[in-house]
């Protein structure tokens, strides 16, 4: 990790000559989806790419391994403590991106930045008025809601974005969100994630899946024979995995063995073991808790379907702008059962790597169920297709195309 005090004299030079400075306060080893997107978008251009970011847990030993240089600012929650860490954390970090993009900019005069998510982009703003730079900003659904309730927050993300180069959303669903949200003439690009096999300790063959796979199965005592349905995700409401588990007592009376795993935690964790219980089902629905990511593999590979029924909640303070967890289960070709919503329909295709439903209708969900539960043949189908969908991907350096 290099520290402000050594940019001018302790440079580790990797790229011939990089000119463009990816900044953001989420970035990898430490595990988020925009870490993820982010990192992976680096991949694809390592010659070019100079990434500031905040320190986080093993960043030292991730950074040495990398193709490009990276820089990172002391995180608050270090010396502050958990609590005024938290607090003080988002001023903080505006501050030291800001301090440390100059000290890189008279390094590596870099043309161009690329901010990582909307998070203290007042910092890019008034990079934007004293750096000969051009900028994209990336939208990931969430971060634009978080600004939208304060009229002066408002107004400055709005300057933002109108002296942007281009605006990058990871899905059609966050683009037409900014849309309906600001009124705006700068270009704006959809480029979805994408799945990276290191992520889950998997080679691309996946030689070591059968394993995994048993391994996963003899953890919960299912067995071999058994439809195994998962989900992944934060255990929340607007996810519905009350829905998924509603139907297990309707699957096991038409004679399917199943089993339910749940990967993740939240607060409706023990609102979903109650309902389980009530429903004689909790031997068959297994809590795996937060299950990192290099673990995941084994998850994705025990199961035979991957199920997750979002319902869109308009005064919820997020939104799902792309549904990470579907694309991985494709890519491990498994077919999908997923609502007909919102970004879902990006990634799920109706009868192509899965089946869409209307969350709302019991009689949609639980067909559904039935139709892959019994038909091994359609199952491999829409696998075989997911793994193809899964691998198509738009290169981030399109964005340069005409500058």
């Amino acid at each position: 990790m290099e520290h402000i005090s050594q940019l001018t004299t302790n440079i580790r030079e990797k790229t011939s000559c990089p000119d463009i400075l990816v900044i953001s306060r989420l970035f990898l080893p430490k595990e988020a989806v925009i870490s993820e997107y982010l990192y992976n978008r680096c991949l694809q251009d390592p010659e070019r790419i100079i990434v500031l970011t905040a320190s986080c847990a093993g960043d030292k030993k991730f950074d040495e391994t990398q193709q490009f240089p990276i820089y990172r600012w002391p995180s608050s929650q270090y010396w502050l403590g958990g609590f005024w860490g938290n607090i003080l954390n988002p001023l903080i970090n505006l501050v030291w991106s800001f301090v440390f993009a100059i000290k890189l900019y008279f390094r590596y005069h870099y043309r161009y930045i690329e901010w990582g998510h909307t998070y203290e982009f007042p910092s890019l703003l008034l990079l934007s008025y004293l750096l000969p730079i051009r900028f994209f900003i990336y939208l990931h659904g969430h971060d634009i809601r978080t600004v939208l309730g304060n009229p002066v927050w408002r107004s400055l993300f709005k300057l933002t974005l109108s002296r942007a180069t281009g605006i990058v959303c990871n899905s059609a669903f966050t683009r037409d969100y900014l849309r309906n949200a600001f009124r705006l003439q700068t270009p704006t690009h959809v480029i979805h994630p994408v799945v990276r096999p290191e992520k889950f300790s998997v080679g691309t063959n996946h030689s070591n899946l059968d394993d995994l796979r048993m391994k996963v199965r003899q953890t919960y005592n299912i067995p071999p024979t058994a439809i195994v349905i998962l989900s992944v995700g934060q255990l929340v409401k607007h996810k519905s995995f009350e829905r998924v588990i509603e139907n297990l007592p309707l699957l096991l009376t038409i004679g399917i063995d199943v089993h339910y795993i749940l990967c993740g935690q939240g607060a409706c964790e023990s609102q979903l073991k109650t309902l389980a219980q009530r429903l004689r089902v909790d031997q068959r629905v297994h809590f795996a808790g937060q299950v990192p990511d290099n673990d995941l593999a084994g998850y994705y590979a025990a199961c035979d379907i991957f199920a997750m029924l979002t319902l869109h909640d308009p005064k919820a303070r997020f939104i799902d702008g792309f549904g990470v967890t579907y694309l991985e289960a494709s890519y491990f070709g498994k077919p999908v059962i997923a609502s007909r919503l919102g970004s879902v329909t990006e990634v799920v295709s109706h009868e192509e790597n899965g089946l869409l439903v209307n969350p709302k209708s019991g009689y949609e969900v639980f067909q559904a169920f039935k139709r892959l539960c019994q038909d091994q043949q359609l199952r491999e189908q829409l696998g075989r297709k997911g793994k193809e969908l899964a691998r198509r991907k738009t290169l981030h350096r399109m964005l340069y195309q005409e500058n």
